[in-house]
């Protein structure tokens, strides 16, 4: 298997240091605001990363961090904690923001098909592994403290500091960041442990050695808890490119400088951007939609997959709803035709055809190949239009799933489902809908789910579409 590797910038030979086993660091969240459409394009596609090197044989521990402290605005170390401004944003304590929208994430990644990972933990459950690393890194010099401001990384203590994004940190030097930090020694340099300002109070302080209300850094929560729970070396750390120049270019310094320069990450993977209507996604320009926003439209969220998976992840992806519609429908398309294939004798992946054979190592060069996930559906569709036996093309077609996450034998048990006339229903079941309903306007999605049970547990499923609960009746 290859994977091209950000810090070597090129497409390597996957060789895990104590291989079958894998060990895979994930930037997860900052729990703040709504999971918006590009989140579940980067963590999709993290999702077919694990399932193919799963597919490859590896034994993948999958470890992602919730960010629920200390993500400032500003990547300069300046400016609001985003769970703050979340806080006052939505008028809630910052603790309940932050599990709200840690539940809305998972909700969903579940939509989606995404699993789980192995382990996820939040910044707020390990400060005392936090404070831990800036203590043993102000022990060994690489520390500075800026009075009323918090502990820094000085990057001139680190000869290959910004390898990963390639820096020159001359150029920096002559050029400055904007909203650079009064007392920092250099423009690089990064906070490692934040003091609270006069008047700020803050609703999220720990005492510290420094300072009695203080709090993390955003990049030392990542490196602090990775190495809890993978070790000093990482085998593979996922995140989006613009984690490459500040965030991971920092993660890298304060973890080596631990460590006496252990190579903390052998794979760098880095997601490109995800665009709408060809501009950034920003709420002031309307085009910020989430996973609820698809789905009131009418749309699976399995559709949203297929679209994802129609361009590498290394490439820019513009979404517009048409694109989506036109995944809907290739969606529709599949699905039906798998249906008619599952009805046919089951055989062994290992009993079929040559040709068959040929399509199935096609396929799993493509995903090996970086994941080249554009190639492989288009593998996928050419056997559905191939001569084959229908019992070849479902057992082609659940041996591709393993890779590519999408549950076709759930989906086609879902589409075939027989859609219920509410007006017929039972007065029980009208009433569970009409909670659920309402659990829905006040945002309750607890309650929501709740119900969700409560109907399935009666033989009926809920679709929420644009015309709004959509009911079928379980065959």
């Amino acid at each position: 298997m290859k994977l091209y590797n950000t810090l070597s910038r090129k497409v390597e030979e996957f060789q895990p240091a104590n291989a079958p086993k894998v060990s895979l660091y994930a930037c997860g969240f900052t729990v703040y605001d709504y999971t918006h459409l590009g989140h579940l394009r980067k963590y999709s596609m993290d999702d077919i990363l694990i399932r193919t090197l799963k597919y490859f044989g590896y034994e993948v521990t999958f470890v992602q961090n919730v960010t629920d402290v200390g993500h400032l605005a500003s990547d300069a170390d300046t400016g609001e904690d985003k769970l703050e401004k979340g806080a006052k944003k939505y008028g809630q304590s910052v603790y309940d923001i932050a599990h709200k929208f840690e539940d809305y994430f998972f909700e969903s990644m579940d939509a989606m098909g995404n699993l789980r990972p192995d382990v996820s933990c939040r910044a707020t459950d390990h400060i005392e592994q936090q404070l831990a690393m800036v203590l043993e890194l102000e022990k060994k010099g690489f520390t500075y403290v800026i009075d009323g401001d918090g502990v820094y990384f000085d990057t001139s203590k680190l000869s290959d500091y910004g390898k990963l994004a390639r820096l020159n940190l001359e150029q920096q030097k002559e050029g400055a960041r904007v909203d650079v930090v009064v007392g920092k020694r250099n423009p690089a340099d990064f906070a490692l442990w934040k003091f609270e300002k006069p008047g700020e109070n803050r609703a999220m302080v720990w005492p510290s050695p420094w300072s009695e209300r203080s709090f993390p850094g955003w990049h030392i929560e990542c490196s602090a808890m990775s190495m809890e729970y993978l070790g000093d070396q990482i085998d593979i750390h996922t995140g989006g490119i613009d984690h490459i120049p500040v965030h991971h270019t920092n993660e890298i310094a304060q973890a080596e400088a631990v460590t006496g320069k252990k190579p903390f990450v052998k794979y760098w993977v880095h997601h490109n951007f995800l665009r709408v209507e060809n501009e950034k996604m920003s709420k002031s320009l309307g085009n910020f939609f989430t996973i609820d926003d698809v789905i009131k439209k009418g749309f699976h969220p399995k559709a949203l997959r297929l679209l994802f998976l129609s361009s590498h992840y290394r490439s820019e992806l513009n979404f517009t709803w048409d694109s989506l519609a036109g995944a809907q429908k290739a969606l529709e398309k599949l699905v039906a035709q798998l249906g008619e294939h599952l009805s046919e004798e089951s055989i062994n992946i290992k009993d079929v055809s040559p040709a068959a054979l040929d399509f199935k190592d096609r396929f799993v060069a493509a995903m090996g190949n970086d994941l080249d996930t554009p190639q492989a559906v288009a593998t996928l569709w050419e056997v559905l239009k191939s001569s084959l036996s229908g019992a070849e093309k479902a057992v082609l077609l659940s041996e591709f799933d393993q890779l590519l996450g999408f549950d076709f034998k759930g989906l086609v048990t879902e589409f075939s489902q027989e859609v219920v006339d509410l007006t017929k229903l039972p007065e029980e079941v009208r009433t569970l809908l009409d909670q659920r309903k309402e659990a829905r306007a006040n945002k309750n999605w607890q309650r929501s789910d709740e119900l969700r049970s409560a109907l399935l547990e009666q033989g009926f499923s809920v679709e929420d579409t644009a015309d709004g609960q959509e009911l079928h009746r379980q065959k």
